[in-house]
């Protein structure tokens, strides 16, 4: 079992200050015949002349039910990578420290770590299944180390990391474990949600942008312990979240039963498109899949991607990753996307 002590790896300048206290703050509950003369918004009521929630407590309402986990143990953010970057602010010294993540995986890891001048290290999937190696992931580890990310289904292998290669980490490492759990929805193993209570040094976030289909609102989620979120809470703008995402989210996160419903359509045109993909010549490996998308191997990376571009069909090229030479990455669309994909796979 590792020794996580979570005052210690915070920033010390995070650790001092105190929290930007809005207006809506000092009110938790809002009476509807308050007179608000506090904040210097426009009196006149168009339905958005107020600031919103500053901490969207409708929303982590439903999702605290949905998730079954308190709601003082969930942070929103302005799509996953403000979340992310969030943790780079409270966790990483400048200049001083790094983060490890697995590879290929998904590139804001890197862009968000220079962002924040914290060092980034790359330790490669196994080839043969594009599983953690463990002990290459803590050959990497040192004593300026804050955190791990593990991308879960992982963009852009799609495989789901294995429970235990997970629980090899958080139990051995004595930092913050990132398990980026986007395409969780899709998979059939169950989210890390439900562990946060029995490992402190777990966050886990998801995404909006996927299986429930609100891409455009930009609403990302961090699950962690309430002693993470309220260090989190420290530092995010105070509406981050605005009022339109807000109620988005609410109407569509009432209606889950529709969100399961198009996930499993998803899952079932993923299953044809498999099928399909096996008749097409040039196709020289399909990955195992638990996201929206697979990975295959073709020919010729490049040259597949102009073809389809060229006749109005956009997909990934992904044959610049690591372990990813000739790859491409298709999102799986609606049947009649798919099927013209297919179609044009065989004229070219």
């Amino acid at each position: 079992m590792n020794n996580f002590n979570l005052d210690s790896i915070i920033r010390p300048n995070v650790k001092a200050m105190k929290a930007y206290s809005s207006a809506r703050d000092e009110f938790q509950e809002i009476n509807d015949d308050f007179i608000f003369l506090d904040a210097n918004e426009n009196p006149f009521n168009n339905g958005l002349n107020r600031y919103p929630d500053p901490l969207q407590r409708n929303v982590k309402s439903i999702l605290s039910k949905l998730k079954n986990v308190a709601a003082e143990q969930i942070l929103l953010g302005n799509g996953s990578d403000e979340v992310l970057d969030l943790i780079f602010r409270a966790f990483c010294e400048p200049n001083q420290d790094n983060v490890i993540a697995i590879s290929p995986s998904y590139g804001m890891y890197h862009v968000l770590a220079n962002l924040n001048a914290v060092e980034y290290r790359k330790s490669l999937l196994s080839e043969a299944d594009f599983q953690p190696k463990i002990e290459d992931v803590f050959s990497k580890v040192d004593d300026h180390t804050k955190m791990i990310f593990l991308c879960s289904p992982n963009n852009p292998t799609g495989e789901i990391i294995k429970k235990e290669s997970i629980l090899k980490i958080v139990n051995r490492f004595n930092g913050l474990v990132i398990i980026d759990e986007a395409y969780i929805d899709f998979a059939t193993e169950p989210s890390w949600i439900g562990e946060i209570k029995n490992y402190p040094n777990v966050i886990v976030t998801q995404t909006l942008s996927k299986a429930v289909g609100l891409a455009g609102i930009r609403l990302g989620i961090l699950y962690a312990s309430q002693e993470i979120v309220d260090v989190l809470n420290k530092i995010k703008p105070p509406y981050n979240i605005n009022q339109l995402t807000q109620l988005k989210a609410i109407e569509i996160l009432n209606n889950y039963r529709k969100v399961i419903e198009t996930t499993n359509t998803i899952l079932q045109q993923k299953q044809a498109l498999e099928n399909a993909l096996t008749e097409i010549s040039f196709v020289e490996k399909i990955y195992p899949s638990d996201a929206n998308f697979i990975l295959i191997k073709v020919d010729n990376a490049n040259k597949r991607y102009n073809q389809l571009v060229e006749k109005g069909i956009v997909i990934r090229n992904r044959n610049n990753d690591d372990l990813c030479k000739n790859c491409l990455r298709i999102t799986v669309g609606t049947e009649v996307e798919n099927q013209k994909l297919i179609q044009t796979f065989k004229t070219i």
